[in-house]
């Protein structure tokens, strides 16, 4: 791979992985970073790696869902490989407002396997990160395994499973070489902060309510994104194309538990809140929303035993290492609730100026 186009690099994952694929010495390529910078990507993530001047990063801005755009930066970059992150991702505002989730995930989807079965020559690798979402609801036992039926319960679920098939039905029908992975709920810097963990960190340190949907008893499995970085470069590697491959943290959670932990966490590290309350005395619980899947739990022992790929953190260790970088963090959190990177963004893409950075 001497290039790497890497979609929706700016947000929360993609960041990570672009900073995780420059410090390692099992990538030694270029990054392409093609990113629409809508309002939950931030280009000021990688602003010192493309600073650094060595030319490994370039950052694009373009919509997956402009065909040409992504036909022109494929051409332009000689890109050999492609790892699909770009999507609409957040269950809530797919409930408030479909389109756009069908849009990106679905037509993007598209435009970009189209244009790399065009350059199949060329194309060594193209890889699809979805999610466990699109398995739909666990029972009380079990585990998503990569033979599970599809069934997704909200409009972003629906079109990253629509996603996956395509990208699948690309490598049965044309031979493209694709890899798809479904991951479990990614935690870890850079995440934005409508997220569960981020979000529930920055109240809890502000001694704001904390709320959670229901009675807390959703089931998620968590997986820090570094681990999930280091999965999607083994698949970039050494995935077999056509293979599906689950990836998962191996932390089975209750979002109330998971809340609890928080903010038993933030009271080791900050001041006590007024009177030396606890910050569990501030979950809320709250109108759960429609469709609210009960539980997900992912088994990855395939790329454990086919790749010899293990999770390194534990959920103790990964939610310390969180918490300690959003409070170390305070310039990065007030840039992103202020909106500073969005007046960034016009300062730096005004009408007429070059797209990359």
């Amino acid at each position: 791979m001497e290039n790497l186009l890497v979609t929706g690099g700016c947000g929360f994952i993609g960041t990570n992985l672009i900073r995780y694929l420059l410090d390692s010495d099992a990538f030694t390529g270029r990054v392409i970073n093609l990113d629409a910078v809508t309002y939950a990507g931030n280009p000021a993530n990688l602003q010192d790696l493309s600073e650094r001047g060595d030319g490994r990063h370039v950052l694009v801005r373009a919509d997956i869902c402009d065909a040409g755009a992504v036909e022109q930066t494929m051409d332009r970059f000689e890109v050999d490989a492609v790892c699909h992150l770009a999507a609409e991702s957040h269950v809530d505002r797919s409930i408030r407002g479909p389109a756009p989730f069908v849009s990106t995930n679905l037509v993007g989807t598209y435009n970009l396997l189209e244009a790399a079965r065009q350059r199949a020559g060329r194309i060594r690798r193209f890889h699809h990160v979805s999610t466990d979402e699109v398995f739909g609801s666990l029972g009380d036992d079990g585990l998503f395994t990569e033979q599970t039926p599809y069934r997704p319960n909200s409009p972003y679920s629906a079109t990253k499973a629509g996603s996956d098939h395509l990208a699948r039905a690309y490598h049965v029908t044309y031979g493209l070489p694709v890899t798809i992975s479904n991951c479990s709920n990614n935690y870890g810097p850079y995440q934005f902060p409508e997220k569960l963990v981020p979000l529930m960190i920055l109240n809890a340190a502000e001694g704001n309510e904390l709320p959670l949907y229901g009675d807390g008893l959703h089931v998620r499995d968590w997986l820090h994104v570094a681990d999930h970085c280091a999965a999607l470069l083994q698949l970039l590697r050494q995935g077999a194309p056509g293979r599906v491959y689950n990836v998962g943290g191996d932390a089975e959670q209750t979002n109330l538990d998971l809340v609890t932990r928080l903010c038993d966490l933030l009271d080791r590290q900050l001041p006590a809140l007024p009177g030396g309350r606890p910050r569990r005395e501030l979950i809320r619980h709250v109108t759960d929303r429609p469709g609210h899947d009960r539980r997900y739990a992912i088994d990855a022992s395939r790329i454990r035993r086919e790749l010899g790929w293990t999770p390194a953190e534990t959920l103790d260790s990964g939610l310390d290492r969180t918490v300690r970088w959003y409070l170390d963090n305070p310039g990065w959190v007030e840039q992103v609730r202020s909106g500073e990177y969005r007046r960034w963004i016009q300062q730096h893409y005004d009408d007429g100026a070059d797209t990359e950075e």
